[in-house]
C-alpha cells in the first residue's frame, strides 16, 4: 500500500513559501510541543474573537436600549467568528496544518523504518 505524500517527486508540488516555513525542510523535526503550542495560541485567538463579538453585540444592544441575553449573545458570536476566524487567522491556521502534517510524516517514516527493521533490511541512511 503506497501512499502519495510518500514519493519524492510530490515534493516538488510544495510552493517554495509553504518549503521555506516547513520546519522539517530545514533539517529540523517538528515536535509535539511546537504543534500544541500553535493549536493552543489558534485555540485561544479564536476564544478572544468570540469573547470580543460577544462584548460588541451585548454593548450595541446595550446603546440601542435593548437587554440580549448572554445565551443569545453567545450564539451569535460564535456563528460570526467561525467564518471570520478563518480569514483573520490564516497564517496560524496553515501554521497548524503544515504542523499536523510533518508530525504525521514524520510519525509514517518512523513507522516505515520500524518495519524495514523488523523485516530484517537494511536501513542505514
Amino acid at each position: 500500500m503506497s501512499d502519495r505524500s510518500e514519493k519524492p517527486e510530490d515534493q516538488g508540488e510544495l510552493s517554495s513559501s509553504a518549503r521555506a516555513n516547513d520546519p522539517a525542510t530545514d533539517g529540523g523535526r517538528v515536535t509535539k510541543g511546537q504543534l500544541a503550542r500553535d493549536v493552543l495560541m489558534y485555540s485561544i485567538a479564536r476564544l478572544l474573537l468570540v469573547v470580543v463579538i460577544g462584548v460588541i453585540i451585548a454593548g450595541g444592544g446595550e446603546l440601542v436600549g435593548v437587554t440580549v441575553p448572554l445565551l443569545v449573545t453567545a450564539i451569535f458570536a460564535v456563528l460570526i467568528a467561525l467564518p471570520l476566524s478563518l480569514v483573520m487567522f490564516s497564517k496560524l491556521r496553515r501554521r497548524v496544518n503544515e504542523g499536523i502534517a510533518a508530525i504525521d510524516a514524520q510519525r509514517r517514516a518512523d513507522q516505515a523504518d520500524l518495519r524495514a527493521k523488523l523485516r530484517g533490511e537494511d536501513t542505514s541512511r
